[in-house]
């Protein structure tokens, strides 16, 4: 029985599969928006002010950075939890691949978020003459505890190693 039970939990993680290969689908997703966006830049980029250029770019950059997230997501993701990626040895393979263990996802994450968080508020202190004071501290309360956050993490997991 108790043999059972431990196949079928170490089976279950399996599960994670179809979770993966559904983050590809969002990462086609963040695809299309990008370019949708693009080519709704292209065509105005002379008549486009400089500020709303900017910021137009910023969330190009802010989606190019999510889809980063979720390429190193499902591929750590499944290489740490499901099974490994059986590729063959090319110049075309991921130079981290394989070496990213959970830990380390977390902390890429972290940075991630606080980099998407950068750009976020980049972007609202570019438009801050439309934004209430009050909501753009929050901003900056809510980005320093992402901040915070990964400061930490980083600290614990150089603890932990040591």
């Amino acid at each position: 029985m108790e043999r059972f039970i431990e196949n079928t939990l170490y089976a279950s993680r399996w599960l994670l599969a179809p979770i993966y290969l559904g983050l590809s689908l969002a990462l086609l997703a963040l695809g299309i928006k990008f370019f949708q966006e693009l080519v709704h830049l292209l065509p105005h980029v002379f008549d486009t002010p400089e500020t709303d250029l900017v910021l137009t770019v910023l969330a190009l950059i802010d989606m190019t950075l999510v889809g980063s997230l979720l390429v190193m997501v499902m591929f750590s993701g499944y290489e740490n939890f499901v099974s490994r990626l059986d590729l063959e040895e090319s110049s075309h393979k991921l130079e981290w691949l394989g070496k990213l263990d959970a830990g380390s996802l977390k902390l890429k994450v972290a940075a991630s978020i606080v980099a998407i968080s950068s750009i976020h508020l980049l972007r609202a202190f570019m438009n801050a003459q439309h934004i209430p004071n009050d909501k753009l501290l929050w901003y900056v309360i809510i980005h320093l505890t992402f901040v915070a956050s990964a400061v930490f993490m980083g600290l614990l997991d150089r603890m932990t190693k040591h």
